[in-house]
C-alpha cells in the first residue's frame, strides 16, 4: 500500500476503464462518480485494497489469489479483459490490475462509507492488539488454528502463506484446535504471528525500495515451509510435508509441529485408505 500511496495519493484520477466488466461487483455509486476526484486515503480493509477519494467514494479491490497490481509510467492502451483487467489512469501514470489464470475471482466495489464499513469482515489487527485480545479472538470458536488465523473475520490480513510461515515458527500443528491450545502454545502463537509479519513486512519493503514490487507472489524462497513440499525443514532438516484442498495447501514440518505425526491429506488419504503413513518415519 505504501507504493501505491506514493503514487497516486493526492493526485486526481482522470479515468477508470475495465478490460472486464465481471470485475465490477456494484452498480451504485457509478464507476464514473470516481472520475476527476482526486485520492485522499489509501488504507486496507481486511485483505482488500480501499482507494478514498474527495466526496467519500472508494475504490474497494480483493486481488485474490491471483490478482496484482502494477504501476505503468506509459499508459497501456488495450485492456485484453483476459489478463489485463482494470486500468486506473492518472496524469503521471496508470495503476493497471491484471489477473492470471482463467478463474477471474478478483473484484472491483465502488461505495461510500458505509459500503466500505459493510466490506469490513471485522478481523482483529494483531500487530496492534494485546495479548489478551488476541486470546479472546482466537478461542471465540473451535477449529483449528489454520482456519483460525485465516478467517478474516478473527484476524485482519492473514493470508494462507504467512499463516504457514506463522504455524512452523510457533512449531504448532496447523490442526490443533483452539480450544485445545494452552495460554503457553496461545502466546507462543501471538509472539510468531507479530515476528513474521513484521520480518516479511521489513522484507519486502528493502526489496522494493523506491521502485513499484512488481513480481509479488505467495511463494517466496526464502519461506521455510510455504511451497517447500518435499524440500528439507530449515530447523530440523526433515520433508516438508502438505495438505492439499481446493486451490491451496496447507504445508508443515511434522517433527517440528506434530510430533511426527502425518496430517491426513483428503485425497491422498482416501485415496490410499490403511495404506495411508501415519508417521514420518512411515
Amino acid at each position: 500500500m505504501e507504493a501505491i500511496e506514493k503514487r497516486v495519493g493526492g493526485r486526481r484520477l482522470e479515468r477508470v476503464r475495465l478490460g472486464s466488466p465481471f470485475l465490477l461487483r456494484t452498480v451504485e455509486p457509478a464507476l464514473n462518480a470516481v472520475e476527476g476526484r482526486v485520492v485522499e486515503r489509501i488504507s486496507r480493509v481486511g485483505k482488500r485494497i480501499a482507494i478514498g477519494v474527495d466526496g467519500g467514494i472508494f475504490l474497494v479491490l480483493h486481488l485474490m489469489i491471483a490478482g496484482r497490481l502494477h504501476w505503468k509510467v506509459k499508459r497501456p492502451e488495450k485492456l485484453d479483459g483476459k489478463r489485463s483487467l482494470a486500468s486506473f489512469d492518472f496524469e503521471d501514470g496508470s495503476l493497471v490490475l491484471t489477473e492470471a489464470g482463467s478463474q477471474k475471482r478478483a473484484s472491483l466495489h465502488v461505495v461510500d462509507a458505509a459500503g466500505l464499513a459493510a466490506l469490513d469482515p471485522g478481523g482483529l489487527e494483531v500487530m496492534s492488539a494485546t495479548l489478551e485480545e488476541f486470546a479472546a479472538a482466537l478461542t471465540r470458536e473451535n477449529h483449528t488454528v489454520k482456519r483460525t488465523l485465516t478467517n478474516p473475520r478473527v484476524f485482519s490480513g492473514i493470508g494462507n502463506a504467512y499463516s504457514d510461515e506463522i504455524l512452523h515458527k510457533a512449531c504448532l500443528s496447523p490442526a490443533l484446535l483452539t480450544l485445545k491450545m494452552t495460554p503457553e502454545q496461545i502466546a507462543d502463537l501471538f509472539a510468531a504471528v507479530k515476528e513474521s509479519l513484521t520480518e516479511w513486512t521489513d522484507r519486502l519493503r528493502a526489496e522494493a525500495g523506491d521502485e513499484f514490487p512488481e513480481g509479488v507472489t505467495a511463494f517466496r524462497k526464502e519461506m521455510a515451509v510455504h511451497g517447500k513440499f518435499g524440500m528439507p525443514c530449515p530447523r530440523c532438516g526433515a520433508k516438508v510435508q502438505r495438505i492439499r484442498y481446493a486451490s491451496n495447501e496447507t504445508n508443515y514440518c511434522a517433527r517440528c509441529q506434530t510430533g511426527g505425526r502425518l496430517l491426513a491429506d483428503r485425497a491422498m488419504s482416501r485415496l490410499l485408505g490403511k495404506d495411508w503413513p501415519r508417521m514420518l518415519e512411515e
